[in-house]
């Protein structure tokens, strides 16, 4: 037996071990495994829970949280990308069968997942430049992007490759059309879901 295959087993417990203390330590905050990486955010403002919230609505409306699919705050996702990365999205919209998917540490498998959003906050430069290619090599088939620091909502569709082959942005005063493969038709608006005050 080699000591590669003695360390890597070793190397992914102790990073899932260290993230589940820090997760402890650091109650509220959002921990995750990026590329090998532990990152840690903090709490978020309310203004980033009214956007998931607002975000929600429409979701829930078109039947998105019913028997086929179900729209979930803060489940993770276990990613392919290394031996113990996973993301927490904002939001997802994953199978109604999820809990059968379960991989480890309550992260389900990607496969199940119709679509993720991330609401920037402190951390938004992980939104914008590792997940989208983290989430690309998952297979997720839509990622949006609620950018609160730039204001504009980005939509990335077909995956390949470890990158989204289409990048749609939208503005404040526009409106836009999520692809249906969600589930659903759902349009959403740029200034709710940046909340906007007009």
């Amino acid at each position: 037996m080699s000591a590669a295959a003695v360390e890597e087993p070793f190397e992914q417990m102790k990073l899932l071990e260290t993230a589940e203390l820090i997760s402890k330590q650091f109650v509220g905050h959002r921990v995750e495994i990026l590329g090998g990486q532990i990152t840690v955010t903090p709490t978020a403002d309310g203004q980033h829970g009214d956007s998931l919230t607002t975000m929600s609505v429409p979701f829930i409306v078109a039947g998105l949280h019913g028997e086929e699919s179900r729209v979930i705050q803060g489940i993770g996702i276990w990613l392919p990308d290394g031996p113990s990365d996973y993301a927490i999205p904002d939001l997802s919209i994953v199978d109604a069968d999820y809990a059968d998917h379960l991989i480890e540490k309550n992260n389900y498998d990607p496969s199940i997942f119709r679509l993720v959003a991330e609401v920037t906050s402190s951390n938004h430069l992980t939104d914008l430049k590792v997940k989208p290619a983290l989430y690309a090599g998952a297979g997720v088939p839509v990622y949006l992007i609620v950018d609160r620091k730039n204001l504009k909502v980005m939509v990335l569709t077909d995956p390949q490759d470890g990158e989204y082959r289409v990048h749609a942005v939208h503005h404040p005063g526009q409106s836009f059309k999520l692809p249906e493969s969600i589930g659903a038709s759902v349009t959403l608006s740029v200034d709710d879901v940046l909340i906007v005050k007009k």
